[in-house]
């Protein structure tokens, strides 16, 4: 594009600024009203605004935003660039999404350059209506550089993606580290680690940046380099300690090691530079609880309940966390604090009252009352078979920590047969998950029976490996149809990631050779949204979501986004 294409380009998209819709975040009500009446002299009337961070997640799950507005003080303790991390990281707003955020802070430009999600641009106050004029087309004229980019992102054309960014390297300079940071992280997902390494290491030839660093201390990783990766991962932590998830890299860095109180260090450092992510102190919580640090679980899941009050990305399992560590450390009546204000709060929620019978079935067990215990377990038991079949209808989510919390509640009240039943399932659901894995080792450990745990997780190794087996064999001696029918027994017996994934490439091999038929891509479609919902980066998930764009575009097939 010549630089009078892009002139004409700016133009074209100032004139476009009056039909983007605006969501406006600010504490103060006069201020919000004060940016609207800016924005209405810019010509752009579809404005929405939000006083705090629960009700920006309202809006964005309700509405498609092109611009956010967001003050750098927010009213929970938050600022403005953990909203946007919060925001990114949940998916919740798309990446074509401006975001600029507003501050008196001049100091502020320093700490954004660091950061590992930087908004598109910031204004100072107080600023003119010329200015947020030039500084959102600004802004809008970079989206429009990167739109191809983004589009096959989201559609999880992940190779086409990586050729969007090869031409915004070649055609337009100015934006090539912003495309050689989308093609690093593309090859990586893609698990092309050799690749992604290539690419960032060209970065940092010209440009040392901390994303760089850590694009490549995480090639490094992948391919076993894990001194070298920490040591790249503490650098960044030094040049730029507001760089959030190198302290998360650096803590998986050592749990590889199995280094797991150097990993919940790290962690906490995390969360004593971003004090209001709940996410961090999530995993604070997890691995201290691993770590069998109570009290540093205790404080840490207290923080989650405490800093996501309002916000709709607090969880049943939040409550859940603390009331097991307090029942750990021998404290029943707090446990029982917790869970009378888990039943206030999720009223009607049945994951929420599975987790008020499983903890009170573990207070009663511990006071002596076995009796009292087992009625509640048998309720349990009940409950969670219709929590299953109400989140299978709806396509939501299940506690998996929730149903290893029964088991244990089951071996606690002699229940051995249902404990070993739901044990077996969650194993063979998330054997790729060591912190769930983790978890299911500790009951086995609380209950004194750590060999039975141990045989267990061998054995459900196994039985995944045969299952498995088979439907790769029959795939690679050509039987395509008898591969389809065994992966898919597969996926429906263990819907695990690795399964549902094979299940899900062997029917779009089978469409892509035998042709498109629509009942057996819907169960693919399935199949994958399903592992996407356990997880969204792994590089099987990519892979089987690319194989699905390339077969469904040989149909002419429209493709719905990631």
């Amino acid at each position: 594009m010549s630089a009078l294409d892009n002139d004409e380009m700016l133009l074209v998209l100032q004139q476009s600024l009056t039909k983007k819709r605006v969501l406006i975040v600010d504490r103060h009500p006069p201020a919000r009203e004060s940016l609207r009446l800016m924005l209405a002299a810019l010509g752009v009337t579809a404005v929405h605004g939000a006083g705090n961070s629960a009700e920006v997640i309202r809006q964005v799950k309700a509405n498609r935003f092109d611009i956010v507005l967001s003050d750098f003080v927010l009213d929970d303790g938050r600022d403005g660039q953990q909203l946007l991390e919060e925001l990114r990281h949940a998916h919740l707003i798309p990446l074509g999404t401006v975001y600029l955020i507003i501050t008196s802070e001049r100091g502020y430009t320093n700490v954004v350059s660091m950061a590992e999600l930087a908004p598109d641009d910031y204004l100072i106050k107080p600023f003119t209506a010329d200015q947020l004029q030039a500084r959102l087309v600004k802004a809008i004229f970079k989206k429009h550089v990167l739109r191809r980019i983004y589009e096959q992102i989201e559609r999880g054309a992940l190779q086409e993606a990586i050729a969007a960014c090869d031409r915004v390297i070649q055609q337009q300079p100015a934006y090539m580290y912003d495309a050689l940071r989308f093609k690093g992280e593309l090859l990586h997902t893609l698990g092309k680690t050799a690749e992604a390494e290539e690419v960032f290491r060209r970065v940092l030839e010209g440009r040392v940046v901390p994303w760089a660093k850590m694009g490549l201390a995480t090639a490094l990783r992948d391919r076993g380099a894990l001194d070298e990766a920490g040591e790249l991962a503490e650098q960044v932590l030094e040049e730029a300690p507001e760089f959030l998830s190198a302290y998360d890299f650096l803590a998986s860095v050592h749990e590889a090691k199995g280094r797991l109180v150097d990993a919940q260090q790290v962690l906490q450092r995390a969360a004593d530079a971003s004090p209001h992510n709940t996410i961090r102190q999530r995993l604070v919580g997890d691995t201290a609880a691993r770590n069998k640090d109570l009290l540093g679980a205790e404080k840490a899941y207290g923080k989650v309940i405490d800093r996501s009050r309002g916000s709709s990305l607090r969880t049943v399992d939040d409550f859940a966390n603390l009331s097991r560590v307090l029942v750990e450390k021998g404290d029943v009546a707090a446990s029982r604090k917790i869970t009378a204000d888990m039943k206030r709060e999720w009223r009607g929620d049945k994951q929420a009252e599975l987790a008020a019978l499983v903890t009170e079935s573990l207070c009663l067990d511990m006071e002596g009352s076995p009796d009292k215990a087992q009625g509640l377990v048998e309720q349990a038991i009940a409950l969670q078979q219709e929590v299953v079949a109400e989140a299978s209808a709806k396509g939501k989510h299940v506690s998996q920590r929730l149903a290893v919390d029964l088991a244990h509640a089951c071996y606690a009240t002699g229940k051995q047969e249902a404990a070993q039943k739901i044990m077996r399932q969650v194993a063979a659901e998330n054997h790729e998950d060591p912190h769930l894995i983790g978890h299911i080792t500790s009951v086995f450990e609380k209950t004194g029976q750590p060999d039975a745990g141990k045989a267990l997780l061998d054995q459900v190794g196994k039985q995944i490996i045969e299952l498995n087996n088979k439907g790769v064999m029959a795939a690679r001696n050509g039987d395509l149809e008898g591969a389809v029918e065994l992966l898919i027994q597969a996926a429906e017996q263990v819907p695990n990631l690795q399964f549902l994934v094979n299940a899900a490439k062997a029917i779009f091999t089978l469409l892509d050779k035998k042709g498109w038929d629509s009942e057996l891509a819907a169960r693919a479609q399935d199949y994958l949204q399903r592992a996407q919902r356990k997880d969204r980066k792994s590089p099987k998930v990519a892979s089987a979501r690319e194989l699905y764009v390339t077969v469904a575009n040989k149909y002419g097939i429209e493709v719905d986004a990631a």
